[in-house]
């Protein structure tokens, strides 16, 4: 893995291989190893929907999640751009952490975070949401999302025609806050965000996570093997951060990505958790 997960045998400097291709070395790199597996959520573990409300977590990969969340080699945290208790509703697992709005709200077992907003902000918020309602409701196929913490635009189901539209309505609408540091404008999947200007971010949230485990652990000398699973802009924090230190796998086709490996969709996601389940398990039972 080129840049990466040097310990764990798979050295790639050609650029990001599919998973899948060696299992024998992966196999290896994950064996005998605690494994905190951080998932992005939409595109990840559940097939990207019209609608934000349409995104469901399959069976099978909510199963897999139970039976991991179960072994003690092995810690789950989901990571999203959703709401907190959107997403907890959509997984519906207890012993598992949750991070929503990109880490600005972590709810888990002996977790509670919520980032602080600057004064100003929810006054801000509010203004720039019904700004946005009231322009975008002329057009068709917008959906302005309110997470609390951050402000969501869903242009999926607009037509193409009004697409660059929806683009200058967003950044007219938010440049002056923006520019005065009273938000942060990011980019998505088909989708446009205010959040709060803060450097917190999916890295950040996930290097916290990692630090909270080490402290929480026993055996203070166990390594702790960071992979992270995302298809988003906003995952290329999380791998960033990781590039040295753990696995960090793209969903999706091939592309200038941070991440090492790639996975197909979010089938091929299920797979690898089960893969990961098989291994863990294994080792378990040595």
């Amino acid at each position: 893995m080129g840049g990466g997960y040097h310990n764990g045998t798979y050295d790639d400097k050609k650029g990001m291989k599919y998973i899948f291709a060696d299992r024998g070395r992966i196999g290896k790199a994950l064996k005998g190893r605690f494994l905190y597996l951080f998932l992005d959520y939409d595109g990840t573990l559940a097939p990207i929907a019209r609608t934000p409300g349409g995104a469901v977590t399959p069976k099978r990969t909510r199963g897999l999640l139970r039976r991991l969340s179960k072994l003690r080699n092995c810690k789950i945290a989901v990571v999203s751009g959703r709401k907190l208790s959107g997403v907890e509703k959509r997984i519906r697992l207890k012993n598992i952490v949750y991070a929503g709005n990109h880490g600005f709200e972590v709810r888990g077992p002996g977790l509670r975070f919520e980032g602080p907003v600057p004064p100003g902000y929810k006054k801000s918020f509010a203004e720039i949401k019904a700004k946005l309602r009231e322009r975008f409701s002329r057009i068709d196929g917008v959906i302005v999302e309110d997470k609390s913490f951050s402000l969501g635009v869903h242009y999926r189901l607009a037509a193409g025609k009004d697409m660059p539209l929806v683009k200058k309505i967003f950044y007219s609408v938010t440049g002056a806050y923006e520019k005065k540091d009273i938000v942060t404008v990011k980019a998505g999947k088909m989708a446009l965000e205010i959040r709060p200007p803060t450097s917190w971010d999916k890295g950040k949230v996930v290097l916290w996570l990692l630090e909270k485990q080490k402290a929480l652990a026993r055996d203070k000398k166990r390594k702790v093997l960071p992979v992270y699973i995302g298809d988003d802009t906003t995952d290329e924090d999380a791998f960033e951060v990781l590039k040295d230190t753990g696995l960090t796998i793209f969903v999706g086709r091939p592309r200038k990505t941070k991440a090492e490996f790639y996975l197909k969709d979010t089938e091929d996601v299920a797979k690898f958790l089960e893969t990961v389940l098989n291994i863990q398990a294994e080792a378990l039972r040595a």
